[in-house]
């Protein structure tokens, strides 16, 4: 799990200004995330963990936003080319 990681429930603790053995217990799962702090954490890990790792079974209810599929690049237009012309024999 994320929070694993040598000193990762600290880093987080301190950024999300809470107690780290509250941090811990969400690493053991002793108790939940709450849905209100699945998103600070996402913003926090810069997006290494996320809403959906958080809340597997219920991401879609809570945050249907990201169910739809993000918008592609624009892509330019491509020009059509002209057909060759043969050479004059």
């Amino acid at each position: 799990m994320w929070l694993q990681d040598r000193g990762a429930g600290i880093a987080l603790a301190r950024d999300l200004k809470l107690a780290p053995s509250l941090v811990s217990q969400w690493g053991s799962r002793a108790r939940p995330i709450p849905i209100e702090r699945c998103y600070q954490i996402e913003l926090a890990t810069a997006g290494a963990v996320t809403r959906r790792d958080l809340r597997p079974d219920d991401w879609q209810r809570i945050w249907p936003e990201l169910a739809t599929p993000p918008c592609a690049a624009p892509v330019a237009p491509v020009a059509l080319a002209s057909p060759a012309k043969a050479a004059p024999a």
